[in-house]
């Protein structure tokens, strides 16, 4: 018999699949507008289990999408092709190429590994003193990215991946990103790190280790968001490291902050929600005809309306839409 503990993940996988199933029964544009915001599910989930487990603020986690996307892609992109842009690629990696399940299994272990080197450093700090390690180590991975022209190409975007994150692909990870989480959370070691959440010293001196559940929180959550960023590049079929910085790490923590950083559930809506929200002032800010009269384009309507949608949402919910409350249904037992 099925127990509430589990009703969260059912229900929030029903909504995710029928998302899903309207995109594919849709039109190309429609099917790449869910395909996306199926990806972005992926990297909110990821920062979901860091940021609403243990109430850090992570400014930084763009860095692993942009990590396991480059790393993925050394292996992914056709073998002529790095030999055209990437010639200086170490042997073994020139000279091979695999598809997206395993290119994805080398980005996100390269990101977890790097997310535990430095989730070390992070996870000695708190509060905003964390939060500021985090941006500090974003702009270091930034900037070498940048400067590292045989890796990366530098500045310049890195092209012919191959388009491999369908609509399937996407449904899948953000299936495989939501039953993760939920583990999490509702293990015992999920537990422990909203302890620490809700009082950090409560929570030591009952015997958590606060810094090793907050370690394993960072790795785990920067592995998920590490595939977002993988399946990204590969259903845009070229990477930039500009794509993976600020604008990346606004619009993924908007997601989370409006619809609630401490439920799952808010992490899904409100991904859905900003998504749907961010397309429709994109489309109108390029300008369109209203009855008869014709309204120029507004550039940074789309920056601006989140923003203020951000300051509505938590003005009147500062918990996002949420809050901690999760989709469930109460299971009666005879």
């Amino acid at each position: 018999m099925m127990t509430r503990r589990w009703s969260t993940f059912i229900l929030l996988s029903l909504v995710i699949l029928a998302v899903a199933g309207i995109g594919w029964a849709g039109s190309d544009i429609f099917q790449r507008f869910v395909i996306d915001m199926l990806v972005k599910l992926v990297v909110v989930l990821g920062l979901a289990v860091f940021v609403g487990n243990s109430g850090v603020f992570s400014f930084g986690h763009a860095s692993f999408a942009a990590l396991g996307a480059y790393s993925a892609a050394w292996f992914t992109l056709p073998v002529a092709a790095k030999k055209i842009f990437l010639p200086q690629l170490p042997a073994f990696a020139l000279s091979t190429q695999v598809g997206l399940p395993t290119g994805a299994a080398i980005g996100v272990a390269f990101a977890s590994l790097v997310g535990l080197l430095i989730g070390v450093i992070i996870v000695q700090l708190s509060g905003l003193g964390a939060s500021i390690a985090t941006v500090a180590w974003l702009a270091i991975v930034t900037t070498v990215l940048a400067n590292t022209d045989a890796y990366t190409r530098g500045t310049s975007s890195l092209v012919g991946l191959p388009l491999a994150t369908g609509i399937g692909a996407a449904l899948i990870s953000a299936l495989l990103a939501l039953f993760v989480a939920f583990l999490f959370k509702t293990s015992r070691y999920g537990l422990m790190l909203q302890a620490s959440r809700e009082d950090e010293v409560a929570a030591k001196a009952t015997g958590i280790s606060v810094r090793a559940v907050r370690l394993w929180a960072f790795v785990l959550s920067a592995a998920l968001v590490a595939l977002g960023g993988i399946l990204q590049g590969h259903f845009r079929g070229v990477l930039t490291v500009s794509q993976f910085y600020f604008e990346f790490t606004y619009l993924t923590l908007a997601m989370l902050v409006i619809g609630g950083i401490r439920s799952l559930s808010g992490a899904v809506i409100g991904t859905f929600l900003v998504a749907g929200c961010a397309e429709m002032l994109r489309i109108v800010s390029g300008g369109f005809e209203f009855a008869g009269l014709m309204v120029p384009a507004l550039p940074g309507l789309r920056e601006i309306g989140l923003a203020l949608m951000m300051l509505i949402v938590l003005l009147a919910r500062p918990r996002g839409i949420m809050g901690s409350r999760e989709f469930t249904w109460s299971v009666k037992t005879g």
